[in-house]
């Protein structure tokens, strides 16, 4: 007989909630800590051998190696939370990226760097897939926008909180360590995670229930013709935004920083702190917008409205203009709305067995093309002859194509019902 799973109290879901919102916060620290600290860390550890050309290079090879990290690590974590648990996962994620980005603070040259980032990349990516795949499941009902808008926005929280840090105290090549091991310190949240926070009552369902009337195993439930088609679907609904964020909007702050120069070392970290501000807000925006226009028109919207905004901020303005950082933060509001759709629509496509197996897939694979497209960034660097805001416009244009690709997103009340109507032991959400 399968066992029933009595629902969380009230405290348990705002911990969940709560304890997620802070892991994908300092995510979104480690995402944003080379895009401000990349260039002053070539600087010292290249000491003579740095140039600008070299310092653009390095910039992306880290980012890549992050992306290629998480990419990894958010398809075998998201598939160890779909075996052992959201809770264990997400909380392996959380102590996995703390221990590698402290170790950071001790590299002494760029090779042991772009290792451990990497090697933080596991941890960063194995947070969204669980840590969203536990709050989908805990929360239920008209609260979902909401949830989907305030977990979406946590991420470019955190990059708002090291960018106020980074101007309170200036990233520079004699000062940089310090950022690196103060990263160590989210460790603690996963060892609370793994000590309290309450596993999701679905996936202890569908485990029973698995037990006792031996459902598909994940493995197989994964290749069935009929979630084939979905997953590829959301490959590449997530690859969009991710895309376009890393091979394009994140060259803004390292284009600050070359144009402020050594003499202005703060203004990358207003620029990036303006960008996250509208993030912040864009992705908490982004899951209520999508509720109300519905995933198909708000996908499309998301994508015209980004690619305008990316394109004047590079081809209309330039740093230390006047219109520099009121378009940052236009630019960082619009381009994150993305962030609040994918929340509140990725994991609702799967049967909860699976979900995080799926969304870690559907998110991450996209960051392995990301890699690629930084990496391809950077050789547009020598096309354009380092002028950012070349490479910049022309990765902007990455956005236009979630405009043609929102014809193909189903419907996800029909995907939902349907994935309930052959799992009836799978609770309704």
């Amino acid at each position: 007989m399968a066992i029933t799973q009595a629902p969380l109290t009230k405290f348990q879901r705002f911990s969940v909630a709560f304890c997620v919102f802070l892991a994908l916060l300092f995510d979104g620290v480690e995402l944003g800590l080379m895009p401000i600290a990349s260039l002053s860390v070539t600087r010292d550890l290249l000491k003579s051998n740095y140039s600008p050309q070299i310092g653009a290079d390095w910039f992306a090879w880290l980012t890549a190696s992050l992306m290629m990290g998480a990419a990894i690590g958010g398809i075998a974590f998201g598939r160890m939370g779909d075996k052992a648990g959201r809770v264990r996962a997400l909380a392996a994620s959380v102590l996995f990226y703390s221990l590698f980005a402290g170790l950071g603070g001790l590299a002494t040259s760029l090779n042991q760097l772009l290792f451990l980032r990497f090697l933080v990349g596991l941890g960063v990516g194995g947070v969204w897939p669980n840590g969203i795949a536990l709050a989908a499941e805990c929360w239920t009902g008209l609260s979902k926008p909401s949830l989907s808008g305030f977990l979406g926005s946590a991420i470019n929280v955190g990059i708002l909180g090291l960018s106020q840090v980074a101007r309170l105290h200036p990233i520079t090549p004699d000062s940089w360590r310090w950022l690196f091991q103060c990263c160590a310190a989210p460790g603690l949240l996963g060892l609370f995670i793994l000590r309290f926070l309450p596993e999701s009552p679905q996936w202890i369902q569908i485990q029973s229930n698995a037990t006792t009337s031996h459902l598909p195993t994940p493995p197989a439930k994964y290749n069935s013709a009929r979630n084939r088609p979905t997953l590829l679907l959301a490959i590449f609904l997530g690859t969009i935004p991710l895309l376009g964020a890393w091979a394009a909007s994140k060259w803004m702050i390292p284009w600050a920083d070359q144009i402020a120069g050594p003499s202005n070392p703060t203004y990358k970290a207003a620029a990036q702190g303006w960008w996250a501000l509208g993030a912040s807000l864009g992705g908490f925006l982004g899951a209520l917008i999508a509720g109300r226009l519905g995933p198909k028109l708000s996908f499309a919207l998301f994508g015209a409205l980004s690619t305008i905004a990316t394109c004047s901020l590079f081809l209309l303005t330039r740093p230390l203009s006047p219109f520099f950082l009121p378009l940052v933060f236009t630019q960082g509001l619009i381009a994150t709305l993305f962030f609040g759709w994918l929340p509140l629509y990725l994991p609702a496509m799967f049967p909860t067995e699976i979900r995080a197996t799926s969304t870690g897939i559907a998110y991450n694979t996209g960051r392995f093309l990301t890699a690629l497209g930084v990496l391809a960034s950077s050789l547009l660097v020598r096309w354009f002859d380092g002028d950012y805001s070349a490479i910049g416009a022309a990765a902007g244009c990455i956005y236009a194509i979630a405009i043609p690709a929102a014809f193909f997103i189903p419907d996800p009340l029909v995907t939902r019902s349907a994935h309930i109507s052959n799992h009836p032991e799978s609770p309704k959400s």
